[in-house]
């Protein structure tokens, strides 16, 4: 499977492909399997299903490395409208929680104008009784997206960071970060990262994986955490959830995240099971990299897109 995750990502990349691509009606199609629709009130539509059946929502505007800081200022002010405009909506289960990438908000622009864009979605979601989490990009961003989730905890008690399993220093960020009672999502990367600083057999990023769980688990009994699962691996899961259990953390305090559209059926049973369960629900026009990403992420998700070429 690691030719065909190196042959994804490199297509991730490619200028050309990203831009050839997407107007082709069969990739329309199969992005629909992790994507609601293009439009916010396609995610809109799609979270109130969700929370009929008691499932929790994440919104992300696909989109990243903005040209100007004009751009950044636009999308905060997007995200600022969702927040006022699902708080009109009423909550069935909770708040639309909000989950951005740096590079979206100015951070390649200025790091100080990107905090502070930061600070005013965090302090819009803590009004809103909401969240605002910071998606963790490729490793070059890594040092500054830790450092903006250190100034953000600092002031807010409502900001999150991903964590991604497959670098090798992920431990040292979450031990970092547990003075400051974070909320952390871990997810095993979708990124394409040497092995000097990553780890690629799939079995060390589960390793990890389950080794930071239990970090931040604990921390998490005792509500100085918050735990997110960010992904589809129910067996992975298991053994988190039995492992816990032994440490006395009450299913309550291991959510689960999952892209909307993946394992559903899935998402439902570990709900019923008692942990708080959360739908990433992702939209926007500049999908393509993500989605390509995703596919690298399990490769079996390939066998559905490759469908969508039959008419």
């Amino acid at each position: 499977m690691r030719p065909l995750r190196s042959a994804l990502l490199w297509m991730a990349r490619n200028e050309r492909l990203a831009h050839s691509i997407p107007r082709m009606r069969f990739a329309q199609r199969a992005v629909r399997r992790f994507m609601p629709g293009e439009r916010v009130e396609d995610a809109f539509g799609a979270a109130e299903r969700l929370r009929d059946e008691r499932i929790r929502v994440l919104f992300t505007r696909l989109g990243e490395n903005l040209q100007t800081l004009d751009e950044a200022r636009a999308v905060a002010e997007h995200y600022l409208e969702v927040i006022d405009r699902d708080a009109e909506r009423g909550h069935v289960v909770g708040p639309v929680e909000i989950s951005i990438k740096p590079t979206q908000l100015g951070l390649d622009q200025d790091p100080g104008a990107c905090l502070d864009i930061c600070h005013e979605l965090a302090r819009r979601c803590a009004a809103a009784g909401t969240w605002f989490w910071l998606d963790m990009e490729g490793s070059a961003y890594t040092d500054r997206t830790i450092e903006l989730a250190e100034a953000l905890m600092a002031e807010h008690d409502n900001v999150g960071i991903a964590i991604q399993s497959y670098l090798k220093r992920s431990a040292a960020d979450v031990t970092r970060l547990l003075p400051h009672r974070p909320a952390i999502r871990l997810v095993k990367g979708a990124y394409d990262e040497p092995a000097d600083i990553a780890y690629r057999e799939a079995a060390e990023v589960d390793a990890n994986f389950l080794g930071l769980a239990l970090i931040v688990a604990e921390a998490a009994a005792s509500g100085d955490a918050r735990l997110a699962l960010g992904t589809h691996d129910v067996e992975l899961i298991g053994q988190i959830d039995t492992l816990t259990a032994a440490r006395g953390v009450d299913r309550s305090r291991l959510e689960v995240h999952m892209l909307y559209g993946i394992r559903e059926q899935e998402l439902r049973r570990l709900r019923d099971a008692g942990h708080p369960a959360f739908s990433l629900l992702a939209y926007g026009e500049a999908w393509y990299r993500w989605y390509m990403r995703r596919l690298a992420e399990r490769p079996a998700n390939v066998v559905f897109a490759l469908r969508q070429l039959i008419p």
